[in-house]
């Protein structure tokens, strides 16, 4: 083996590995048309309730997610960390969780809760997408499904963008329905503290390194591939089976 080859599998120290996996947040989705266009103002009324519905499907998706990371994991320390994340979107008694904030964000752009919770209109890539993530966190290691968590990293600039511009851009959304933004400031940088400290302690080799950095890669491409769907439904008018029916035809559920 050369010194060169010798050199290139050498492992990153933690700062490098950490700026290579805070570097990926060039590929967020807050780069997305989709997203450039909501925080610009120029999204219809449809295109930012059709946004709200089919994010819903991810933000229920959240906590199961998470609770199938907790289930294959056995350091009780860990498992009481992550514990809260399942709580800050289901809630507790006393307490609004980030779903009950999500329905209110769906009432406050003219979604009845009702349509949100049956999924009527989530897109079936949308719906893909968001089930891999969740597969992916029930059978890859907790350690991997953890860092497929870290695109938290790049959560709050995404959050203060919608705060500092919806309610110039959008007047006739309710202010109240922005609180799940609010809350995500503060809760996504907590939970970053924790999921990189697990990256870092975890993938020490330069194999397993480039392995994190990949399932970080994942998780961008699922985010990405929400608002593909959504630009090709709600943007280019292309929803699934344009050509053949002008009706929502797609499945919902599977039994």
């Amino acid at each position: 083996m050369s010194q060169q080859e010798a050199t290139e599998l050498m492992p990153w120290s933690r700062e490098e590995f950490e700026t290579l996996l805070r570097a990926k947040g060039d590929l967020y989705h807050i780069h997305h048309p989709y997203h450039v266009a909501m925080h610009e103002g120029k999204c219809t009324e449809e295109q930012i309730r059709a946004w709200v519905a089919n994010r819903f499907y991810y933000q229920v998706s959240i906590p199961i997610k998470d609770a199938a990371i907790m289930a294959n994991c056995h350091e009780q320390e860990v498992r009481r960390h992550w514990i809260q994340r399942i709580i800050d979107h289901d809630g507790r008694e006393g307490s609004e969780g980030g779903i009950e904030a999500w329905l209110r964000l769906g009432e406050a752009v003219g979604l009845t809760r009702e349509e949100l919770q049956d999924h009527r209109h989530v897109l079936p890539g949308v719906r893909f997408a968001v089930d891999a993530y969740v597969n992916f966190a029930g059978k890859a290691t907790w350690q991997e499904a953890a860092c497929s968590s870290l695109t938290e990293m790049f959560a709050p600039t995404i959050h203060q963008s919608r705060l500092d511009t919806w309610p110039d851009n959008y007047p006739w959304i309710d202010q109240d329905g922005l609180q799940y933004f609010r809350n995500r400031l503060s809760e996504a940088r907590r939970d970053v503290v924790h999921g990189i400290q697990i990256t870092l302690d975890h993938f020490k080799t330069r194999e397993q390194q480039e392995r994190a950095l990949n399932i970080l890669q994942f998780k961008l491409d699922v985010l990405w591939s929400l608002l593909d769907s959504l630009s090709m439904a709600h943007e280019l008018n292309r929803p699934p089976f344009h050509t053949v029916t002008d009706q929502a035809t797609w499945h919902n559920r599977l039994v």
